[in-house]
């Protein structure tokens, strides 16, 4: 939605048909739904088709499978975004990265931004252009 309310064009996608919907509703709201394709998607069977993207977000969601394909989608000179569960200061478990993983993961892209830390890690970089 903040996006798209900044005039972006958006693909939106979740496994939730619960969550699409009102994701669809409140775009309708605030007059942006134009902008916004929503699709209903499992994110554990790899990224839709789409092409290239400017700004790649993934909010909390860890498969790291889907790493090279993340930074494949994004053009030169576009921007990855990721924030998720951690390890680092929070419980081990399939859902957490480790300690280093997305500066691991995406070391093929320049790191603006990173931390990670209280049960949380994020990334953001940006692929050469």
């Amino acid at each position: 939605m903040w996006l798209a309310l900044r005039g972006m064009e958006v693909h939106a996608v979740d496994i939730s048909p619960v969550a699409i919907e009102l994701a669809r509703r409140l775009a309708e709201e605030h007059e942006v739904a134009h902008r916004i394709r929503f699709e209903v998607w499992d994110l554990d069977d790899g990224l839709p088709a789409g092409p290239s993207v400017d700004l790649l977000v993934c909010h909390m969601f860890r498969e790291p499978r889907l790493y090279p394909a993340m930074v494949e989608r994004i053009v030169p000179g576009g921007a990855l975004a990721v924030a998720g569960l951690s390890e680092i200061g929070g419980e081990p478990g399939s859902f957490r990265a480790g300690r280093g993983e997305l500066r691991q993961a995406f070391s093929a892209l320049r790191v603006v931004a990173e931390g990670e830390g209280n049960g949380v890690t994020w990334f953001f970089g940006r692929k050469a252009a």
